[in-house]
């Protein structure tokens, strides 16, 4: 990663992947985004994403079939997109307390709220209900279960969730 405008041994900051552009659309420059958080304003006018190839500003994008429709500073054809297919799309991290990050929940252990540790979160697994805490004994846990996230992950599941057949 470039570090232009950082002072020699600066720390950079840990970004974070928000979205893949899928594919070019249409002939004006524009491709489809699939995000993968829940912020759209990661994709507010002017926003700055890091890819591999260097920083992508939006200049404009608009909710298309489940993902999005984007268009770049400095792109105006297919051609000129083309290339960026595939492409990872990553941003710093949102300072906000009450955003857990799935990096930062894998490994932590996983207790009830009496205390008994349950297992370790090895996965967070996407779910169209509900993402799913999976533990690694392969039992999972519906994110609504969860009541607290600090140097343990503390679970409130209901009676038999967490029983083996």
């Amino acid at each position: 990663m470039p570090e232009s405008g950082r002072s020699a041994g600066a720390p950079l900051p840990e970004l974070l992947e928000v979205g893949t552009i899928a594919k070019p659309h249409g002939l004006k420059g524009e491709v489809i985004v699939a995000l993968l958080t829940d912020r759209e304003d990661r994709l507010a006018a002017g926003s700055v994403l890091q890819t591999d190839r260097g920083p992508l500003t939006v200049v404009e994008a608009h909710p298309h079939q489940h993902r999005w429709r984007v268009r770049f500073e400095g792109f105006a054809t297919r051609e000129d997109v083309d290339p960026l297919h595939g492409l990872v799309l990553r941003a710093e991290p949102v300072d906000d307390p009450d955003v857990w990050f799935v990096h930062e929940l894998i490994g932590l252990p996983v207790v009830l709220t009496d205390g008994t540790e349950v297992g370790t979160c090895t996965a967070i697994i996407d779910n169209p209900a509900h993402d799913l805490v999976e533990l690694d004994d392969g039992r999972l846990v519906p994110l609504p279960f969860v009541v607290d996230v600090g140097d343990v992950i503390e679970i409130d599941p209901p009676e038999g969730l967490l029983d083996l057949a």
